[in-house]
């Protein structure tokens, strides 16, 4: 993290109405702001359906919605960044998704999330180099899940591409992360050690 967007989120330490991921007194404008960016990863999750880009492998895609969760986990915080996560999905479950859909996302968000804190808390990764290696985690949990369920390990085949996929999604993704991040900082009002909460 910069020196300049660490002195930008301690300016935020005297503010009222401190959102985090440690502190759950949310006020309404708290769950205002958190419902926003719920939907903003939901509407991108849709408008990905309607991208008409004919990938050559099955599983292989853009992942706008990580644009919301990638922010959210430096702007907010880990715990933030899940909730969103898993709620975008669930709610991606209930208006244009289905069963199965759901638990390879599922995986794949999940393995993701992991790798991203875990290399965000390092302190040796930038965002767009965090990014890549979720997108690629993402692709590989999927493919462990396909694998479990057609009972196959043919589909491991699909692999290196998907981790090329991963890299250039991840690439893009990173780049609009890290632009937004320092600027939603003050959306959120986070606390330093809020927004690098263990």
């Amino acid at each position: 993290m910069s020196t300049q967007w660490r002195d930008s989120l301690r300016r935020q330490e005297r503010g009222s109405g401190k959102y985090n991921g440690t502190d759950m007194k949310m006020t309404a404008r708290d769950i205002a702001r958190f419902g926003l960016m719920v939907a903003a990863a939901l509407v991108l999750s849709w408008v990905e359906t309607l991208i008409p880009f004919v990938f050559p492998l099955p599983g292989m895609k853009i992942g706008l919605a990580n644009i919301v969760i990638l922010t959210m986990l430096y702007a907010a915080g880990p715990k933030s960044a899940a909730a969103v996560s898993f709620l975008r999905l669930l709610l991606v479950l209930f208006t244009f998704g289905n069963a199965a859909s759901f638990l390879y996302s599922l995986a794949g968000a999940a393995l993701s999330f992991a790798v991203m804190l875990l290399l965000k808390k390092t302190g040796r990764f930038g965002v767009t180099g965090v990014s890549i290696a979720g997108a690629m985690a993402h692709n590989a949990g999927q493919i462990i899940v396909a694998a479990l369920v057609l009972e196959t390990v043919t589909v491991v085949y699909y692999l290196p591409w998907l981790m090329i996929a991963g890299v250039v999604s991840g690439l893009v993704i990173g780049i609009v992360g890290g632009l937004l991040s320092p600027r939603l900082v003050r959306f959120f009002k986070v606390r330093d050690r809020g927004a690098e909460e263990a």
